[in-house]
């Protein structure tokens, strides 16, 4: 089960850092990655992070300016997310699975969190 949140109202060039927390599974076999769905748009990926953390990419949108990381002891992946624009505005979803590292498809991904809304203001 993951279980995100953070998500809320912010201006443009602000910053909010979302986190995921997991259960009930050994959170470090797992991918983590961040996905989101902006209104009317489809669900695309964000940014992912690798089994121990020495690994991360990014969407292209989204390089520069936001930082997945995780903390294995406390079985929860983070999203820093700094110099927001509006056009960041979406339902933030975290996923996880076990599948080899580098995926950016939605359908890779086997666990999802129940997602967390972003408002970015212009």
């Amino acid at each position: 089960q993951l279980q995100a949140c953070g998500g809320g109202l912010v201006q443009a060039g602000g910053s909010l850092r979302l986190s995921c927390a997991a259960s009930g599974r050994t959170f470090s076999n797992y991918v983590m990655a961040w996905f989101r769905r902006a209104p009317g748009k489809e669900r695309e990926f964000v940014a992912a992070i690798s089994r121990s953390g020495g690994n991360t990419y990014y969407a292209d949108s989204v390089k520069g300016r936001f930082t997945i990381s995780r903390d294995n002891a406390k079985n929860t992946v983070f999203l820093r997310m700094n110099s927001l624009k509006p056009e960041d505005t979406a339902v933030y979803y975290c996923a996880a699975d076990l599948l080899t590292f580098g995926s950016e498809r939605p359908n890779d991904f086997g666990s999802w969190g129940q997602g967390t809304l972003v408002t970015v203001s212009s």
